[in-house]
């Protein structure tokens, strides 16, 4: 089964400080991969190559086995850690604009979603609270056909309530012939919705297997292993 994404021997500096060293990872189809890490690890690094955000300074990148790239792109969702909405808009223009922009926008699971989100279509985004905002992203970006889903911290500042529903819509809408990674430092919330983890620090993957083998291998649960190789 050929792998979703995969990197070899990817490299990164921002400004002389190397973000990434030589990373070589591949995950497959079919998993909700967590990738792990304190602030500062190299995590959204990753997530930006694989969306064809940023190039790696050596190193190779596939999406679905093709170079990132334009055709990458079209099959690649990226939930930045930054809203990609405008304040002006209404929840019902950021569905539009999204069915606009993106050819595989399927706007029937959209609003499917915005009623298990209790998203109003009517109401503007400058008044969503970053819980609902963070619901409208996560609507948009799921509510695309891709193969490779890229959340970027998307439990991060939120309440524990946005947090439940969040991971909920995440398990319960996307699509199991892709691959979703999820970024994030937040551990303890969101390790049941895990088939799969990394762990990234300093720019280095110092752990990458399926949560399962984990438990088995080590007797221990996501959090408490990220604790203690991140000594948090």
């Amino acid at each position: 089964m050929e792998n979703i994404l995969q990197l070899n021997d990817v490299s990164k500096s921002y400004g002389g400080k190397r973000a990434l060293n030589q990373v070589s990872l591949q995950l497959g189809p079919g998993k909700i991969i967590g990738l792990l890490g304190s602030n500062g690890s190299g995590k959204s690094t990753i997530m930006k190559l694989a969306a064809g955000l940023i190039h790696p300074a050596s190193g190779t990148i596939q999406v679905d086995g093709k170079p990132v790239g334009l055709e990458t792109k079209k099959i690649t969702s990226f939930m930045p850690d930054r809203p990609l909405t405008e304040n002006w808009m209404r929840v019902e223009d950021a569905l539009l604009f999204y069915q606009e922009f993106y050819a595989d926008f399927d706007k029937t699971k959209a609003e499917d979603m915005l009623g298990f989100m209790k998203l109003n279509k009517r109401d503007r985004v400058r008044a969503l609270s970053k819980g609902m905002n963070e619901r409208l992203q996560l609507t948009l970006t799921l509510s695309r056909n891709a193969k490779l889903y890229l959340l970027d911290e998307p439990i991060g500042g939120v309440d524990p309530v946005a947090r439940t529903k969040i991971l909920d819509a995440i398990v319960n809408y996307y699509n199991e012939e892709s691959s979703l990674i999820v970024s994030t430092h937040l551990v303890r919330d969101i390790e049941r919705i895990f088939d799969e983890v990394v762990f990234i620090r300093d720019g280095d993957i110092v752990l990458h297997d399926e949560v399962e083998n984990i438990r088995l291998k080590h007797g221990k649960g996501i959090d408490e292993m990220f604790k203690e190789v991140f000594g948090e």
